[in-house]
């Protein structure tokens, strides 16, 4: 009998041993199945990441395709501007930016369907204010080579001269006269570029052309090189003072002034040709031409 108890008791200890055995590798077995889940987590949340960063892309692609600029995607086309030059730009009264560039871009915004918002900049900085604080500019720019590596223009909207203001009485009459004067510009314009290449001139820049024309009344310049029409606003506003000559005289080309858009978008200079087209067909152009050009300041 104590034999057969003995055995019972081996075979029931063995089950036990068997089972605890059992569990024990289910256990370790189920610890990597664990594992692999939790990796498999942690695979998926950077691809998910991939996939949200990979939207604003697609969404730029499809904006593209359909012809739409970004720049225009929230309603409202940010414009940079220097209100120095008149009649193109100035302040007005309430000191707000004025002029027939201003009454453009706004006629354009019109057209398209959005808000204008117009901030005023040292010229220089313009340039590479597009794109990042600004959508376009638009200040009688003229198309330059130089600029047209970094920034994208619209059609030409008017043609202009530079002009050569004269204090009364200059015996300045001729290209060769202007080697080593002392000749005022505004920073970064047209005017700037030309008296570089002037023989021993003595250039100073200025922000304002107006600071220029102060200063050539005041006998510190023997003359200012500025575009046509703020040249003879000039004149007018210094009359008996100063004299505004054609530079073509002085042998300086015509130029285009265009809005300059960021490099490469395409949809954007698309629309806003398409407004200036419109507008010059429908006689809005002729009639800022006549209000703020022809009409003066």
């Amino acid at each position: 009998m104590k034999k057969l108890l003995s055995v019972i008791m081996a075979a029931v200890l063995c089950m036990c041993l068997m089972t605890a055995c059992g569990n024990a590798g289910q256990e370790a077995a189920a610890e990597p199945a664990e594992a692999e889940t939790t990796e498999a987590a942690n695979t998926t949340e950077p691809a998910k990441e991939e996939a949200e960063d990979a939207e604003p892309a697609e969404e730029e692609n499809a904006a593209e395709e359909a012809g739409e600029s970004e720049a225009l995607a929230d309603g409202v086309l940010n414009v940079g501007t220097n209100a120095e030059f008149p009649p193109f730009e100035y302040v007005d009264d309430n000191g707000e930016p004025d002029g027939f560039d201003i009454a453009l871009i706004k006629a354009i915004g019109e057209k398209l369907g959005v808000e204008v918002q117009v901030e005023n900049m040292e010229f220089d900085a313009l340039v590479a204010a597009i794109g990042k604080k600004i959508d376009v500019a638009i200040a009688g720019m003229t198309v330059t080579e130089e600029r047209q590596q970094t920034v994208d223009f619209s059609n030409p909207y008017y043609m202009a001269v530079q002009y050569v203001i004269l204090p009364e009485g200059s015996e300045i009459a001729a290209a060769e006269d202007l080697k080593g004067k002392a000749i005022g510009v505004q920073l970064g314009t047209t005017g700037d570029f030309i008296a570089e290449d002037i023989d021993d001139a003595e250039v100073s820049q200025y922000n304002k052309a107006l600071d220029a024309v102060n200063d050539l009344v005041n006998g510190r310049l023997d003359c200012v090189i500025v575009d046509k029409n703020p040249a003879l606003v000039f004149e007018s506003r210094f009359e008996g003072q100063v004299t505004a000559v054609d530079g073509a005289q002085f042998g300086f080309e015509t130029e285009e002034y265009a809005i300059s858009i960021p490099k490469g978008d395409t949809a954007l200079a698309d629309k806003i040709n398409g407004a200036l087209q419109e507008m010059m067909e429908d006689g809005t152009f002729d009639a800022l031409v006549a209000e703020y050009i022809e009409g003066g300041e």
